[in-house]
Formats: C-alpha cells, structure tokens, sequence
C-alpha cells in the first residue's frame, strides 16, 4: 500500500514532535511546518496526503491557509483547535475542513481520526472517478473534477456543500433526515444536525435559479426533485 503523506502545520515544536512520532509509528511519512507560509510553499512542492492544520499560526492563521489550499486543492483537511464553539466549526466547515480535533487532545484518538478522515476521502475518490456528469435540467455536477455549474455559470461550492449535494442528486426524490444526511455526508465527524439545514440554505443560495430541486420534507428532511417533476407540481 502507498505510504500517506500528511503535512503537521503547528507552531508548537513540542506538540509537533509527538504528533510526529505517534503517525510515523502508524507508518505515516510526515512533513512539518510552523506557519501557514511554509505550509503553502510544502504543498506547492510535495503531493500531500492530509494537512493537520492548527488554528493559531503567526503570520497568517489557520483560516486563512484553509482557504488559500481550497483555491485549488481538495486535499482533506483537519482542524486543530482550543476553540470549540459551534460558529467556529461552521465556520471551518463552510471553508471545507473535514474534521475538528480539540485541544488538548489524545495523539491516539488524534491518529484514528486521520484513518477515519483518509478512508473516506480515498473511498470518495474512487467512487467519483467512475462516475458520469450529472446533469439535471440547468444543474451539472461533475464527480470528477467536483465542478458544479448552473447552466454555463460556474458555481463555487464548499467541499461538503458539493458533497451533500452530490450525494442528494444520485438518490432523486429520496427523502433523508438530518441523521442520515450526517451519516453519509460527514460520516465520523462529531457536527450538529443543525450544520445540515446550513449547508442546504447555503446550498440553495448558490444554485440559484435550480434551487426548488432542493425540497424540505416537513418534519422529515430533505429531498431533492428533478426539475421537471418539480415544475409539474409547482
């Protein structure tokens, strides 16, 4: 099996030491950086499996590097934090972090949520890549290249809005609750189910003119309608 690369962005040398150790004993091969600088200039130049990205870094923080890596990488992404308010994690879930780990924490729990966070990333990968364009009345969505248009108007998604939304479009007029829509969406991750109505209103914003395809099913969930059962019983 290929080694996984991961890249430690943590300005604190004594925690990066032990974080170091605990994955290069799982078999991990590890970089290092202690800023978001240097952790840009890393990715430019290595193929990075996972990037453990700390909040609080001088220079430029944690956020700021998450967004930079969005502009052109879908690599996973975790979260170190001491905050642990439920904004900050919208927040960095909204940017496209697919995990938190609060401060402090267990280096043992620490590297079963890097395997839990690898698996589904891989698993993702590889059922895109045999997937067709899915395209339904203006709306297209591409598994592969995870682009997303509506009509020829590109449409710039967050990793799990087009997550959430790719899921929902290959299961037509299925309804699914918040636990399930979490379940298969967000998998291991600890989020509240509220994170699910976020992201759809966010969803539904950004898909404009499609976005009666996205249904709420009072008391139930969710489903999405393609559009031409949804113009029929508009």
């Amino acid at each position: 099996m290929e080694e996984r690369h991961i890249l430690v962005v943590e300005d604190e040398k004594r925690l990066q030491d032990v974080v170091r150790i605990y994955l290069e004993r799982e078999g991990y091969r590890v970089s290092q950086a202690y800023d978001g600088e240097d952790a840009l200039r890393l990715l430019t130049k290595e193929k990075i499996d996972l990037v453990l990205l700390d909040v609080m870094l001088p220079h430029i923080d944690g956020w700021q590097v998450c967004e930079r890596i969005r502009e052109d990488s879908d690599v996973p992404i975790i979260m170190v934090t001491a905050r642990t308010q439920e904004y900050d994690k919208i927040k960095g879930f909204d940017l496209g972090v697919d995990d938190y780990v609060s401060k402090p924490f267990s280096p043992r729990v620490l590297v079963k949520r890097i395997q839990a966070v690898l698996r589904r990333s891989m698993g993702l990968k590889s059922e895109d890549k045999t997937d067709q364009v899915l395209t339904v009345g203006a709306l297209r969505v591409n598994p592969v290249s995870r682009e997303c248009h509506v009509g020829d108007k590109p449409v710039n998604l967050a990793r799990k809005e087009f997550d959430l939304l790719l899921f929902i479009m290959r299961h037509p007029n299925q309804v699914f609750n918040r636990e399930q829509l979490l379940d298969q969406v967000w998998g291991d991750l600890y989020v509240d189910d509220r994170t699910v109505d976020t992201h759809v209103k966010q969803l539904r914003e950004k898909i404009g003119a499609c976005r009666g395809m996205i249904q709420t099913v009072w008391g139930v969930g969710y489903k999405f309608v393609p559009v031409a059962e949804h113009e029929d019983g508009s």
